[in-house]
C-alpha cells in the first residue's frame, strides 16, 4: 500500500510540475519562424491584450506631451492610468496564457509607470520623467521584439 502511495505521489508531482510549467512559465505560446514567440489568445483575449498595449502607448504620448508642456500634473495623471492599479481587471485566463517573462515585463512596466507618477508629483523634474519614460520604452521595445499575439 505504501508503494502505491509513492507512485501516486510521483504521478501527482509530475502532473503538477507539467501544469506549473505550462501555466506559469511557458503560457500558451508557439515559436514563429522569425524567432519571435506568439502568445495564443482567443479573439476576446487578443482584443483585451491589444487594448492594454494601446493604453500604454496613449500614456506614453500624454507623458511626452506633459514633458513638453512642463506639466507634472499631466505626467502623473497619465502614468497613474496605467500603473499597478490597472492590473486588477486583467482576466485570469489571459494571465495563464502569458509566459513568465512576459508577466514580469508587464508587471515591471506597470510599476515603472507608478514610479513616474510618484516622482513627477514629488520631484517635479521633467528631465527625470523623460529618463524614466525612456527606460519604460526600452522594455516595450524588448517585449515587442520577442513576442507577438495571435
Amino acid at each position: 500500500m505504501a508503494k502505491l502511495g509513492w507512485i501516486l505521489f510521483l504521478i501527482m508531482t509530475v502532473v503538477a510540475s507539467g501544469l506549473a510549467y505550462k501555466f506559469i512559465l511557458k503560457g500558451d505560446t508557439e515559436v514563429e519562424p522569425d524567432g519571435r514567440i506568439t502568445i495564443l489568445f482567443n479573439d476576446a483575449e487578443r482584443t483585451f491584450f491589444l487594448n492594454e498595449m494601446r493604453n500604454f502607448l496613449i500614456a506614453v504620448q500624454q507623458i511626452t506631451d506633459g514633458i513638453e508642456k512642463d506639466s507634472m500634473t499631466q505626467i502623473a495623471s497619465a502614468a497613474k492610468k496605467v500603473g499597478s492599479a490597472d492590473l486588477g481587471h486583467v482576466p485570469a485566463g489571459i494571465m495563464a496564457k502569458l509566459p513568465l517573462a512576459t508577466k514580469k515585463m508587464g508587471l515591471a512596466t506597470h510599476k515603472a509607470f507608478d514610479q513616474i507618477a510618484m516622482d513627477a508629483e514629488s520631484l517635479g523634474d521633467k528631465d527625470h520623467s523623460l529618463s524614466q519614460l525612456n527606460k519604460v520604452l526600452s522594455t516595450c521595445t524588448a517585449c515587442h521584439g520577442i513576442y507577438k499575439v495571435r
